[in-house]
């Protein structure tokens, strides 16, 4: 697990706190008692090595990894482009077709997202195959409010919150120094309070306002 960015120098001291080498422990336990791990090992920090900490503008968390295989790879609501679309990935490009009009794409890869400032977070950052949330209250989340707290030193971060978990990041943000955007996430189970949000066109109209580059939403 290697961050290659600036963001290293900004978490390096996590790195050595009791809670996070707890948490490599317990990843490693969990590898060598014969769980498989999603993301693989070199793909967990991925967000941070495509969106480093200068160039982060919008900021989307989710909850946890995708948990079949090979679908995570280190982005929130991202797979890699051979892979079927989740669910909730679906829902997204959904909203984002009916927000501005965007074409379903094919590819279910968001990296081009990343590399434009869209930090693609999750609230925990591993999990075990086929078990939804079993890496929660591991040391992710402290880890993720670290990160959290960073880009709160900022300013003018607009701050996406999809679903419960990425919701109680919220009392973190200093409202008076950044955006925040807040809906249901966008599983089939509570999709009915995502659809509608325009949270692209929102984020855009935000960007702009900042006089910011606007984000290229479609993915071909």
């Amino acid at each position: 697990m290697k961050i290659k960015t600036d963001w290293n120098d900004a978490l390096k001291k996590e790195f050595k706190k009791e809670y996070f080498i707890n948490l490599k422990q317990t990843l490693k336990n969990k590898k060598s008692s014969g769980e498989i791990i999603y993301p693989p090992q070199d793909e967990i920090f991925k967000a941070f090595n495509l969106c480093p900490l200068s160039d982060v503008k919008v900021i989307i968390i989710g909850q946890d990894p995708y948990h079949g295989e090979k679908q995570a790879h280190g982005l929130s609501f991202s797979v890699k482009h051979t892979t079927k679309l989740p669910p909730s990935l679906k829902n997204i490009f959904k909203e984002l077709n009916r927000d501005l009009g965007v074409s379903i794409p094919k590819t279910g890869n968001l990296e081009s997202w990343a590399k434009q400032g869209v930090l693609l977070l999750n609230s925990v950052l591993t999990v075990t195959k086929q078990s939804p949330g079993s890496h929660r209250k591991i040391g992710w989340e402290v880890f993720t409010d670290k990160v959290i707290d960073i880009l709160n030193d900022k300013e003018n971060i607009i701050f996406i919150l999809w679903g419960n978990d990425a919701k109680k990041k919220a009392q973190r943000i200093d409202k008076t120094k950044h955006y925040i955007l807040e809906s249901s996430h966008p599983s089939p189970f509570s999709v009915k309070n995502f659809s509608g949000n325009s949270h692209f066109s929102k984020i855009n109209k935000l960007l702009k306002k900042l006089k910011r580059p606007m984000i290229k939403w479609d993915l071909e």
